[in-house]
């Protein structure tokens, strides 16, 4: 929808009785608020309070810091739907609408550190310059047994064939049919949204599956990949199992990625600047590797945003721990598929699912952007496998969320004080982990030490 009217008689037509106005907030769990479509459609002013951009995933507020402050009268900040998001929830059972809203100020002014305005303001900085990135998002996930004690591990669900599902099926046909009617429903589900997935694998571990979306705009998938994980995990709830975006939910197997291809199109010509007249890379193509290679470590907390995200980004498993670039080479963090010279695009295979993908779109591009303006040049491709010896990136999250303050270009990327709330928030979350007590700890401190 593009006016107010147009969607007044498309919700209307479709006799939608309430609308859940929604928005992501730094962790990309979807707030807001829900009412009868009359009250959407009334010009009502739809507010939240500005706090909630300030806690963490467990749903605290830390303390204050020097940086890491809050609103001192906790004002309101306002819902701005955004009419193109209209679609139907097509899981409820009352005929219900969704939108996605962006965020700002009482008085209508900008608000800088809300995610879908962190990626707006990247994608700005593009177009300033004449240029608009393109993006293909892949999100990998585990289909897991429902669980409802956290002290457990997780374990594979029941397929159609009364088994649990075992790992090694990676691009089984009969891994994925296994959940026939699981998938089937996300497709009705997601063809109801106006969602497109291009395609649809099994991967290496137990119950992962892959949805790779077409390439587009990057607000715009973004958009796809936050309903698109809502969508699987109420697709996952009807069938009586879980599907969780955890990066790594279960010891000794493989990781979940959001690898993110990316390329450049110069809106003027419409032309791939990645690549010459001639079909040969670009100046600009080389630059974007050597911004992803100088940025991507210190933007990690962006891409990698929990404790957990780190147990991925280890040695000897299938995610890269270096900043590696080559052609074709998936052992690489930034890997150049195979494409004609108009298609020519770069693969950051750091992220994971876990992400919030604003994001983590934002971030990977700002990274590529600040290459191209300073001309930043890129080590040689590796030619084999770049994922031996040493590791080229943060251990933990403390680390990486002391890179991203560190670096003053990134400030003028995604704004100074998106970098202090978003430091402050993950600190906080730092020392929720460290309250609990592992299951390790107890095995090997107990009464060793």
């Amino acid at each position: 929808m593009k006016t107010w009217k147009e969607a007044v008689d498309w919700l209307k037509i479709r006799g939608i009785e309430d609308i859940e106005c929604i928005t992501p907030d730094l962790a990309g769990v979807p707030r807001g608020k829900m009412m009868p479509t009359s009250k959407f459609t009334s010009n009502t002013s739809l507010a939240l309070p500005s706090a909630i951009y300030r806690h963490t995933i467990s749903g605290e507020y830390p303390d204050e810091t020097a940086q890491f402050r809050y609103d001192s009268r906790d004002s309101d900040i306002k819902l701005v739907p955004d009419l193109s998001t209209l679609s139907i929830v097509p899981w409820e059972t009352d005929p219900t609408a969704q939108v996605i809203c962006d965020i700002v100020g009482s008085q209508g002014e900008q608000i800088s550190y809300t995610p879908r305005n962190v990626l707006k303001r990247v994608v700005d900085l593009y177009r300033q310059k004449g240029w608009k990135p393109v993006v293909a998002p892949e999100i990998e996930f585990y289909l897991v047994a429902q669980n409802d004690d956290p002290d457990y591990p997780l374990r594979p669900p029941k397929g159609r064939s009364g088994r649990s599902i075992v790992g090694g099926q990676g691009y089984s046909i009969a891994g994925i049919n296994e959940f026939d009617e699981l998938i089937d429903d996300i497709y009705h589900f997601s063809e109801k949204q106006g969602l497109e997935i291009d395609t649809l694998i099994h991967e290496e571990g137990p119950a992962q599956l892959e949805i790779n979306l077409r390439h587009g705009d990057p607000i715009e998938l973004a958009d796809q990949v936050f309903l698109f994980k809502r969508t699987i995990r109420e697709a996952a709830l009807k069938h009586g199992i879980y599907a969780t975006f955890m990066a790594k939910p279960m010891q000794g197997q493989p990781g979940s990625a959001m690898h993110i291809h990316q390329s450049v199109i110069e809106i003027a010509s419409g032309r791939n600047i990645f690549s010459n007249p001639d079909g040969s890379p670009s100046k600009e193509f080389f630059s974007f590797i050597g911004g992803m290679q100088h940025y991507v470590p210190k933007t990690l907390a962006m891409m990698a945003p929990y404790v957990n995200s780190y147990r991925r980004l280890t040695p000897d498993m299938s995610a890269p721990v270096n900043t590696a670039w080559g052609y074709d080479n998936r052992t690489t963090a930034f890997r150049i598929p195979v494409s004609d010279p108009v298609a020519r695009r770069i693969e950051n295979r750091l992220p994971s699912s876990d992400a919030n993908p604003y994001l983590a779109l934002a971030a990977s591009l700002g990274c590529g952007y600040l290459g191209i303006v300073e001309d930043l040049q890129p080590t040689p491709p590796s030619e084999d496998t770049a994922n031996e010896g040493e590791i080229d990136l943060p251990r933990g999250l403390l680390e990486a969320v002391s890179l991203l303050e560190s670096a003053t270009s990134l400030a003028d990327v995604f704004t100074a004080e998106f970098i202090d709330i978003y430091a402050g928030v993950k600190r906080g979350e730092f020392e929720t982990f460290m309250q609990v007590i592992s299951p390790w700890e107890r095995e090997f401190l107990l009464l060793n030490v």
